[in-house]
């Protein structure tokens, strides 16, 4: 196995694993007191505390209107220690409007964050990059001006490291999460925290309709968006593009979660002995949710996603839910988010919402 630790401790520690919290597996029967005692688990892990109390204080840029919306940039505290610029789009019209909470993914490659959602009118330098990788995995498209252009609000905040709060180097990105462990934080945790602060204040706007906001996310960003889902009540539906799996599963010769590095901004440091990756996205339900991936994603092995979906399925059927939840592989397809997959997605979130 690609680690530091003895194959055999790993492979028995691997093994251990029975995740007792899980919906089904737990002796709480009452699937809201299950949902309460499951959501403080995960925020015990998350290490880093909650920020409710700390003022958003926003700042906006100026508008600039073209394609149906307004972009500007807004600056806001998602935490009391850093200030954040974000894009936001707003339809043209009265409102209030439904709304996506738009999490980028990873991909290596940290000089664009929100750039990777949403087209960087305001850098020119970011704009090629931010093609670059639109033409690579999204058919060309920004997913957040396609949203727009259809009627949401889209919001797009840099995570740490990435776009304004970055450019980290790729080997720094473990040096970066030591430190925070040192600190008594955690970088999977302040993700998190941020994420789920994101989603209230896009709630809070006048010009959205707080009833109808979705969590959306590819790759990394759809491990975001189930996750927001599963910590805040703001979001009413999640999309999920191209991240889902049982931990044993995933946990292969091979797989990017044994490298370290990447690893660390999905990784929340015991958690795993209570609860797997579906079990902490059935805490969202029984909102609506949709689960994407590619048949061929090298980075989710089938099996894994077989897992996940059979639990996933098992918990929104427990609440007489299971119409609310979709789970679709794309036989062909590999780690992409393309335009035909795009448009199935935004189809379904004007049903949902």
């Amino acid at each position: 196995m690609d680690v530091l630790e003895p194959p055999g401790l790993c492979e028995a520690l691997k093994q251990d694993l029975n995740f007792p919290l899980a919906w089904g597996s737990s002796p709480i029967r009452d699937f809201p007191a299950w949902r309460e005692a499951a959501r403080a688990k995960v925020e015990q892990h998350l290490v880093v505390e909650r920020q409710d109390g700390t003022p958003y204080a926003p700042e906006h840029g100026e508008q600039i209107h073209g394609d149906g919306y307004a972009r500007e940039l807004v600056t806001v505290s998602l935490t009391r220690h850093e200030r954040v610029r974000g894009a936001l789009l707003t339809p043209h019209g009265p409102g209030p409007f439904p709304a996506v909470l738009l999490l980028h993914d990873h991909g290596a490659t940290f000089d664009i964050g929100k750039e990777k959602c949403v087209r960087p009118w305001y850098d020119d330098t970011r704009l090629a990059s931010a093609q670059a990788w639109a033409d690579t995995h999204f058919s060309g498209r920004f997913v957040g001006d396609e949203l727009a252009r259809r009627g949401y609000v889209v919001l797009a905040l840099d995570a740490l490291g990435f776009g304004d709060r970055g450019p980290i180097a790729y080997d720094a990105q473990q040096a970066l999460a030591s430190n925070l462990y040192h600190l008594g934080s955690s970088l999977a945790g302040l993700m998190a925290r941020e994420d789920a602060r994101a989603a209230a204040f896009l709630a809070g706007l006048d010009r959205v309709d707080a009833r109808r906001i979705a969590a959306v996310g590819f790759s990394m960003g759809a491990y975001r968006a189930w996750q927001t889902a599963a910590l805040s009540d703001h979001v009413a539906a999640a999309v999920s593009v191209g991240w889902m799996t049982g931990l044993k599963e995933m946990m292969v010769p091979g797989n990017n979660a044994l490298r370290g590095q990447s690893a660390y901004y999905m990784l929340h440091p015991g958690l795993a002995r209570h609860l797997d990756f579906p079990d902490v996205a059935g805490i969202a339900a029984p909102r609506p949710m949709l689960f994407l991936g590619g048949g061929l994603d090298p980075l989710f092995p089938a099996d894994g996603v077989r897992v996940a979906h059979a639990r996933l399925r098992a918990v929104w059927r427990s609440c007489h839910a299971e119409e609310r939840l979709r789970l679709e592989t794309w036989p062909d397809l590999g780690h992409v988010f393309t335009a035909p997959m795009q448009d199935d997605v935004f189809d379904w979130l004007d049903a949902v919402l």
